[in-house]
């Protein structure tokens, strides 16, 4: 058992007083040389002109497939079968030879995609949330978490967050501390410095407890799921709390969710600064982040090669084009990877970014957007963006969710406020109906909650019907 995995098991005060003496090492001895390495590597990399970096992609996607023709018994299948050997594909045209990598695969050969010649106990085992109400569980090395940490802090750095700076942390955290012999709502991380603020507790009654210490923390930086970020920054306007009044808050990274169009200027009008959101996933295939010019999100192309297909397979190629993500990571060799389908979707762009970078730029990220799609009488989809849920429509709605596992319905559940009526009631459904237009039945359901999901995230819809890109 590692020490980190030891100290956790140690009463909380211990955990503390441990994380108090972490604190005071620099971080340069504090974080290992595999996190160095790769930091340093990347702050050269990121300069590199197009051409070099397609070069380093090439030589990575060569060492992973001979990994996995000679380690993971499902690709040597997959070769085999094909007539293939890894020298064959020498390029990203010639990868299109191999087949998809879909989550059902993964679920039906998941021992044959364990690589053989790493030890378990280099090994973790992980799951997805499993948005389709099927998690995905799969192997990763340990390695990789230092890896992809460090890819995370080239994107802060773009939005001036550097190590030691103070940050608020509201992204589903369990909060283990106690008072007057209850979990409490925050906890400091010394070792960090990171004020961690719960999701599960962002009630009426707490949210101004919620302002009052962001203010008293004074971060540089917040770090949040999208709807949790929203949920504090409707509170606050409609109460007239004041946020950020210092200026000490510079940036807002958003992540592991959709951000809604609607979102990003509403909660830069808040705090009063700059959002810069970043797509990756647990499974370590993409990671797409904004710079600091903000002209779309930079793939970050030495983690891993990303195409972005038609319904036919085939690249995108046009400005303004939607395409389906395929990923082939290049950090994960205990379960590979290889031309793995997210189920996300992607807007193609050949503009190049006035920052600098030659990192490759899509447009936009339509992530997880085939579960947030609603499915009409006439097996048309309507994208739950398109609803404005930021609309004075929910102005006494305390929390609302879609549900839909029929094509001819969908239900509105919604937690009312105190000053709810029956006129909230014919106002939100007049105000569905003239944008649905009676494509949908709709009813309304009041309910006392809307449940988060395991990590602590809210879904705006919950979607049980089948949906595939070309639909």
């Amino acid at each position: 058992m590692s020490l980190r995995k030891l100290a956790k098991k140690l009463p909380y005060p211990i955990q503390q007083g441990l994380k108090y003496i972490y604190s005071s090492i620099p971080p340069h001895f504090r974080y290992d040389k595999v996190f160095w390495d790769t930091y340093n590597f990347l702050q050269e990399s990121q300069w590199w002109s197009r051409e070099k970096l397609e070069e380093y992609q090439i030589q990575q996607l060569n060492k992973l497939l001979h990994h996995a023709y000679k380690n993971v018994p499902y690709y040597k299948r997959v070769f085999d079968e094909r007539g293939l050997k890894p020298k064959d594909i020498q390029n990203f045209d010639e990868l299109r030879k191999l087949p998809y990598l879909t989550k059902d695969i993964v679920r039906g050969n998941l021992n044959d995609l364990i690589a053989q010649n790493i030890p378990k106990e280099d090994m973790e085992y992980v799951t997805t949330g499993g948005t389709s109400g099927k998690p995905l569980g799969f192997y990763i090395e340990k390695r990789t978490n230092l890896i992809r940490m460090a890819f995370e802090w080239r994107e802060w750095n773009w939005m001036g967050y550097k190590f030691g700076d103070k940050c608020i942390v509201l992204r589903g955290n369990v909060i283990k501390r106690e008072e007057n012999g209850q979990k409490a709502w925050w906890e400091y991380d010394r070792e960090n410095n990171y004020l961690i603020l719960s999701t599960y507790d962002m009630t009426d009654e707490n949210l101004p407890k919620y302002v009052q210490k962001i203010e008293e923390f004074k971060p540089k930086v917040i770090r949040g799921y999208p709807s949790a970020l929203d949920i504090l920054a409707r509170f606050i306007r409609k109460n007239n709390l004041a946020i950020n009044a210092r200026g000490n808050i510079k940036a807002i990274s958003t992540s592991s969710e959709n951000l809604y169009p609607a979102q990003r200027p509403m909660i830069e009008e808040t705090f009063k600064c700059t959002v810069f959101d970043k797509y990756g996933n647990v499974e370590q295939v993409t990671i797409l982040g904004e710079c600091e010019k903000h002209e779309g999100y930079h793939d970050f192309m030495e983690y891993s090669y990303t195409e972005i297909l038609d319904k036919d397979g085939n690249p995108v190629t046009k400005d303004g084009e939607v395409g389906e993500i395929a990923s082939t990571s290049f950090t994960n060799y205990a379960t590979p990877f290889i031309r793995y389908k997210i189920d996300d979707l992607a807007e193609y762009t050949t503009h190049r970014c006035s920052c600098g970078r030659r990192l490759s730029l899509v447009k936009k990220i339509e992530g997880r957007w085939l579960q947030e799609l609603i499915v009409t009488k006439r097996g048309n989809l309507i994208s739950i963006t398109s609803l404005n849920m930021h609309s004075d429509v929910f102005d006494n709605v305390r929390q609302f969710q879609f549900y839909q596992d029929t094509p001819d319905k969908i239900i509105f559940k919604v937690v009312k406020k105190n000053t709810y009526t029956e006129k909230d009631t014919e106002y939100i459904m007049q105000e569905l109906q003239r944008k649905i237009k009676n494509q949908i039945d709709i009813e309304i359901a009041f309910v006392n909650e809307v449940p988060k999901t395991t990590r602590g995230k809210y879904q705006f819809l919950i979607q049980k019907l089948p949906i595939k890109f070309g639909d």
